[in-house]
């Protein structure tokens, strides 16, 4: 059954901070959609509440690390990377501070809130930044796994998160392994070629090799949660083994998990390569699942995408 990623979210908050002192949560007065309430009405003493001033919530942030306090930090996706650029650059990462930022309501999952809310280039800023390491949430229970992580990396880690639900991926596989930092994960052998899924799209992406097991085609499926540092060597091995990539996020195709990707083919080992994202567009506002279709993200496009990558591996 499907699951609030966000609900998720505000549970694990919860558990870590009944767990680790140090832990303290800000909030930009969205608590109730990031669900950093729950924290809020647990430990009141440790949350703060800093109003519609999310650059200046990042600098109390910095002086929060400063003091010995393990922060979260807690607004919009397109906020954090967007409005506090200046902020998390210099007063987290230049100095490499132990904040951690949440990214709520990635990629178009704030769907009726249109182009302005939406978060399609947050991963490209994010992993541009030095010092900045870069996760993503892709099902409900890894949530807890990768707020786990992340409190426990030193230095800043970015995590973006959505509003939308997804299937857990234990439901969807349960065999899959455990969420390792820096480590990307199989979810499906395959042998013709690879699909390397971030984000919450991970069920599309497993219906489109349903539809391209009719026509006998075998696709491997790995899920890339930490972005940066990125498995280069997972990658590698997928290019030796099935030599043909495709990548699917829902972010723009410039600067996101397609562009890691292809950064590591292109020196390590150079395979034809499809990207499948946000075509360098602004989307609008409308039905989440609607917005996923019409901008690219669809079950068939992705499937049609991955014959495109098997032809050119053919040299078709």
């Amino acid at each position: 059954m499907k699951r609030s990623i966000r609900e998720a979210y505000g549970e694990a908050l919860v558990k870590l901070g009944s767990e680790e002192p140090r832990l303290v949560v800000l909030d930009a007065d969205v608590s109730n959609s990031t669900r950093t309430i729950h924290f809020a009405e647990k430990f009141p003493e440790r949350f703060f509440n800093l109003g519609i001033a999310e650059a200046n919530m990042m600098g109390i942030s910095a002086g929060l690390a400063l003091l010995g306090k393990i922060p979260i930090v807690n607004t919009f996706s397109f906020l954090t990377t967007l409005r506090c650029g200046d902020q998390v650059r210099t007063s987290i990462a230049y100095p490499k501070l132990n904040v951690k930022i949440a990214g709520a309501y990635g990629g178009l999952s704030d769907s009726y809130d249109g182009p302005t809310h939406h978060s399609i280039c947050d991963i490209a800023i994010m992993r541009s930044i030095p010092n900045m390491n870069v996760m993503v949430v892709g099902a409900p229970d890894e949530v807890e796994e990768i707020l786990r992580i992340a409190v426990k990396t030193d230095g800043p880690v970015f995590i973006r998160l959505s509003r939308g639900e997804a299937y857990p991926i234990k439901e969807l596989i349960p065999e899959a392994l455990s969420v390792e930092f820096g480590k990307g994960r199989i979810l499906k052998e395959g042998e013709d070629l690879t699909i390397i899924v971030t984000g919450i799209l991970i069920g599309r992406v497993l219906e489109a090799t349903k539809i391209l097991e009719r026509d006998g085609i075998s696709a491997r499926v790995i899920e890339i949660h930490t972005i940066k540092p990125i498995d280069k060597d997972l990658i590698v091995e997928s290019a030796l083994k099935t030599g043909a990539i495709v990548t699917v996020e829902e972010h723009n195709v410039i600067g996101g998990l397609g562009s890691a990707v292809a950064e590591v083919l292109s020196k390590e080992y150079p395979i034809p390569i499809e990207m499948i994202g946000i075509k360098d567009t602004f989307a609008e506002s409308g039905e989440y699942e609607a917005l996923l279709d019409k901008y690219g993200l669809g079950i068939y496009n992705i499937s049609e995408k991955a014959r495109i990558a098997l032809k050119r591996k053919r040299g078709e």
